[in-house]
């Protein structure tokens, strides 16, 4: 009898990629709507002091952390784990269940509805996490995509939608 060859799966690098890059985009977006727009000043104001959050692919990332620093400002903490505290993990099964959410085919409800996240941290402070990037993917969506990536889309004013558009982009490209 002859040996047995181990046949190894593919590592899907491109897909893994594309999740980086939009989890980097999102967390610096994340950091600019916190500065423009006051329902994502206001959700991170009822969590608690140098709250740190991690949105995580299993089993081996990418990471999007984000948090209060000390001053209470709410900023992007990059994708290296090492060393930081976080008071919520947020985990996403796996890299297909991540595409579906990054190309905006399922909502964060949707996902969580047909098990595809796992929660570690306390449940309020999730439901607050995923309001913020619904309100970000808002921002940063054209109106017939972020229909599909939010539960409800909201009614805000024309002001308000492309006046905050365009200063969370500018602060998201720019790094403020």
């Amino acid at each position: 009898m002859g040996t047995i060859r181990e046949v190894k799966s593919g590592k899907k690098s491109l897909k893994k990629d594309y999740v980086a890059i939009m989890m980097w985009f999102m967390g610096r977006a994340i950091q600019a709507a916190a500065s423009v727009d006051r329902d994502v000043r206001k959700e991170f104001a009822e969590l608690p002091d140098r709250f740190t959050f991690d949105l995580c692919v299993m089993p081996d990332g990418p990471h999007m952390i984000v948090g209060k620093d000390r001053k209470g400002y709410v900023r992007y903490m990059g994708w290296d784990t090492e060393g930081k505290r976080t008071n919520l993990r947020i985990k996403i099964k796996n890299l297909e269940a991540a595409i579906l959410m990054f190309t905006f085919q399922e909502s964060t409800a949707l996902a969580t509805a047909r098990n595809r996240l796992v929660v570690d941290g306390e449940v309020p402070h999730a439901c607050a996490a995923v309001r913020i990037l619904d309100i970000v993917e808002v921002y940063l969506l054209p109106k017939i995509i972020a229909k599909l990536a939010v539960k409800r889309y909201p009614l805000w004013s024309p002001g308000r939608k492309y006046i905050g558009r365009v200063f969370v982009y500018l602060r998201t490209v720019l790094g403020l």
